[in-house]
This record gives structure tokens, C-alpha cells and sequence, in this order.
């Protein structure tokens, strides 16, 4: 199979800078990857479970158990989270996650991450202007978000921090 010309630059373009060095596992910030291609606006997710629960194992105990569940329906709650431009005519995001030992996941070396891919279905996603995202607000443990961007019209970083919840995805 064949990948379109944007999947395969946004998959060079993540492996290549996994390649270079993986970021250092920091509190209070997350990674996001954004490929937008003809029908959708993907995005990628990576967070410590700290800037989530405060905590990056199993919960263990009730309180726990509590703020487990509240973070995971945060992060499934895509159409709080990640808001088109209306120009692009998608529809509410189908989300993906993978909270680690908040599911029922195993946690590495002591840290943990959590992983959520949200895919917008979208009649014109090359006329978004922007993302809104309900991130900092959703996490107030997160103060950060490093963000990878990859579009028809080029790829570049950017990062998101308060106040700011708008991501260009036009330069």
C-alpha cells in the first residue's frame, strides 16, 4: 500500500526527530503531533501521567482511583480538547487512549506516559486555519505543549502555553 505524500513526510518528520533524541520525560509538559491531510487532522498525544494524576503508577487507593477516572474521561473527551476551524467541516474527533497503568498498562523505569490519538474526519481539512485545544485547561498540572505540525504547506514546532489555546496550522 501506498502511503499519501503527507503520511509519509509526518511519519519521516516524527521518526526523525525520535531519532535525533527522544525528549527527556518532564512534568507538566506534553508532546502533540498534528498531520493534516486531505479528510483529516490527526493528532498524537503524549503526556506524563504526573501532569494528569500527579502520579505516574497504578492508583492505589480510592482518591486515586478517582482521579484516574476523571483523567481518562478528560482525555476521551475529544470535542472538549481539540476544536477544528469550522471551515474544515469535520466532524467530532474519534479518540484513542492509552492511559498506562491507569488502564490496567504497565509503567517503565519508574515514569509513565499517557498516549491518545484523536482523528477528525474533516469535508475540507486543508482550509483549517487553526486547532482550538481544551488542553491546559483540561490538565492544570500541564504547563506545556511542545507541538509538531505537519501540513500540505510544510512542517514546523510550535508550543502552546497559557494563555494561548489556539494552534495555527498555517504559516
Amino acid at each position: 500500500m501506498k502511503l499519501p505524500f503527507l503520511g509519509a513526510c509526518l511519519v519521516s518528520l516524527f521518526a526523525a526527530s525520535a531519532a535525533v533524541a527522544a525528549p527527556p520525560h518532564e512534568h507538566g509538559v506534553a508532546r502533540l503531533d498534528v498531520a493534516v491531510e486531505a479528510g483529516r487532522i490527526t493528532l498524537m498525544l503524549e503526556m506524563p501521567l504526573d501532569s494528569l494524576v500527579g502520579f505516574e503508577r497504578a492508583p492505589r487507593d480510592e482518591a486515586e482511583r478517582e482521579a484516574a477516572k476523571v483523567a481518562v474521561a478528560r482525555l476521551r473527551d475529544a470535542a472538549r480538547l481539540f476544536r477544528a476551524d469550522p471551515a474544515a467541516q469535520c466532524k467530532p474527533a474519534v479518540a484513542e487512549i492509552d492511559g498506562g497503568p491507569l488502564t490496567g498498562g504497565a509503567s517503565h523505569d519508574g515514569h509513565a506516559d499517557a498516549d491518545a490519538s484523536y482523528t477528525l474526519e474533516c469535508a475540507a481539512a486543508e482550509r483549517a486555519a487553526f486547532v482550538d485545544t481544551g488542553l491546559l485547561e483540561s490538565f492544570p498540572r500541564l504547563r506545556i505543549v511542545n507541538v509538531q505540525v505537519a501540513t500540505p504547506k510544510g512542517q514546523w514546532k510550535a508550543m502552546l502555553s497559557r494563555p494561548m489555546t489556539r494552534l495555527p496550522l498555517v504559516r
